[in-house]
């Protein structure tokens, strides 16, 4: 602070005191003319409830663990659904039907695989989504996923992996493996992390939230490109896997990712989002079985029965039913523009991971044994779709 501003603000002070006007400091450097407004956005917080919110409002509603959309780049997500009223009706088959295929993938699956990604993705500072740190984390998993596709071979079968770019500097992962048609089944997770105290200064390893989902499903990605038809592009479908940029400051990447689909009109007949994949304890302590929690608010029921089917044949435990919320992770975004999607999360949500969102949210507090049942689960999801004729 320059010499005259501190005379300007001391002045400021003294005369507030001398005629007794109850302005505290702060108060008054907020209404210093040099000041420059907060940057404004406009987030929905229920279907038709929005409001325009600083930055740090942002945090503070979610240290409050309120869940929202931030809209402001996104406002007519939605709109081609709205004017048409044409939202798809899709059927999913009744039971998995591909057991003799999935059931020896599934021994593929390594917790090993798992945990080396997770260590050196929760060694970046932060992977808050306007940071520095941001931006490399999300360029080494674009780099991982590009290596898991050309050890594949799956590049030279048209395979492929994008960054999608956003304003705000860390973009989001896409990886396409082809089938038949251009019927797409996406599986997703978000990338970033955040603390929500001081997202620009303080360590967000993020290892449950989100790190946990992004390896997950880079490891289910891993296996099955095992599959030589999956690989050659015999499936029925196309099968993509997202890895999302800054769900945590109001589902921002996945949301301009399902608008451009909805402006092409491109044919996402399902959507699985992998959102905290690793913590038990909480479901221990309580004296409860370990369990899959399959969200049933706000998803697709067909899609979410389908789940349901999977868990039972392919993983090891069972499944809970448990709610979340409006707009409590990326799939919200999908549900906006029309698209079937659901939800699955390491627990009943009442016992889901509280060290999110600070610098305690590290990879000692997981459980591999667990991640490898969300691991199951998606790439039986990711198989039997990417093969049912919808």
């Amino acid at each position: 602070m320059k010499l005259s501003t501190a005379v300007t603000v001391a002045t400021a002070v003294a005369t507030a005191s001398a005629l007794s006007v109850p302005h505290s400091f702060q108060e008054i450097l907020d209404q210093r003319p040099w000041r420059q407004p907060a940057e404004q956005f406009l987030i929905e917080l229920e279907p038709g409830k929005t409001q325009w919110v600083t930055e740090d409002q942002k945090w503070e509603l979610r240290r409050q663990g309120l869940n929202f959309m931030d809209i402001t780049e996104t406002e007519d997500l939605g709109s081609i659904l709205s004017a048409t009223n044409a939202i798809e009706s899709v059927t999913y088959p009744s039971k998995p039907a591909y057991n003799k295929t999935v059931t020896p993938l599934l021994e593929s699956l390594s917790k090993k695989q798992m945990h080396q990604h997770l260590e050196t993705f929760t060694a970046f500072h932060t992977r808050y989504y306007r940071s520095e740190y941001g931006a490399q984390s999300s360029a080494w998993l674009l780099a991982q996923v590009n290596a898991t596709l050309a050890d594949a071979g799956a590049l030279e079968h048209g395979a492929s992996v994008s960054a999608f770019p956003h304003s705000w500097g860390q973009a989001s992962v896409i990886a396409t493996i082809p089938g038949k048609s251009d019927h797409t089944v996406v599986i997703g997770a978000h990338q970033d992390s955040i603390n929500l105290f001081l997202p620009s200064l303080l360590s967000a390893p993020g290892a449950d939230d989100d790190g946990s989902g992004t390896v997950t499903i880079l490891e289910a990605l891993r296996v099955l490109l095992t599959s030589e038809d999956i690989v050659a592009g015999n499936a029925t479908n196309t099968v993509e896997f997202h890895w999302y940029s800054a769900e945590e400051g109001g589902l921002l990447g996945s949301q301009a990712i399902f608008q451009s689909y909805e402006k092409a009109g491109k044919k996402v007949k399902a959507m699985l989002q992998q959102d905290m994949t690793g913590y038990v304890q909480k479901t221990l302590d309580a004296g409860e079985p370990e369990s899959v929690g399959v969200i049933t608010d706000y998803v697709d029921p067909g899609l979410t029965t389908f789940i349901k089917e999977v868990i039972t044949e392919y993983c090891d435990i069972p499944y809970i039913e448990t709610k979340c919320g409006y707009a409590c992770s990326d799939h919200a975004s999908a549900s906006k523009a029309g698209y079937p999607s659901a939800f699955v999360i390491e627990s009943d949500f009442k016992y889901s991971d509280t060290k999110i969102h600070t610098s305690e949210d590290k990879i000692e507090y997981l459980s591999f044994d667990h991640m490898l049942q969300h691991a199951k689960l998606t790439l039986g999801l990711a198989y039997e779709l990417a093969m049912a004729k919808f």
